[in-house]
């Protein structure tokens, strides 16, 4: 009598571990950060590109927060594995400041998308002299 229990396990490790592969994170969408600020991301463009707006819920101004413009870049290329890096810039609607923003895109042990990232907010100020004091 011929043994298909072992063939039988071997075909399903083959068919399923096909599902194991990375999970993909994508950008587009709303994101909310930890401090209430959220960001649209719209559809990433097949270079890349994307658009979107931000609306902060911190400023160091006394200005009207308003929503502002974001434009960005995603990493593509052929050793992407679903989990990409990105970098955008928020021109700030509300004040005489830019922000750029970079990071990673990943899915977590629970399945969830999280925006890992890091920014330099860049304002104007008055002459070089006060260059030292422009950027956070």
């Amino acid at each position: 009598m011929v043994q298909t229990t072992p063939f039988l396990l071997v075909l399903f490790l083959a068919l399923g571990a096909h599902s194991l592969s990375a999970k993909k994170c994508y950008l587009s969408g709303t994101w909310v950060n930890d401090l209430g600020s959220n960001m649209t991301i719209r559809a990433v463009n097949a270079n890349g590109v994307f658009a979107g707006s931000y609306h902060t819920a911190v400023s160091a101004t006394s200005n009207e927060i308003k929503v502002s413009p974001l434009q960005g870049a995603q990493q593509k290329g052929p050793n992407q594995k679903g989990q990409p890096t990105f970098g955008f810039t928020v021109n700030w609607s509300f004040s005489d400041s830019i922000t750029v923003f970079t990071g990673q895109c990943f899915v977590d042990d629970d399945g969830k998308e999280v925006l890992r990232t890091m920014w330099l907010l860049r304002s104007r100020v008055e002459n070089i002299k006060s260059d030292w004091k422009a950027t956070r």
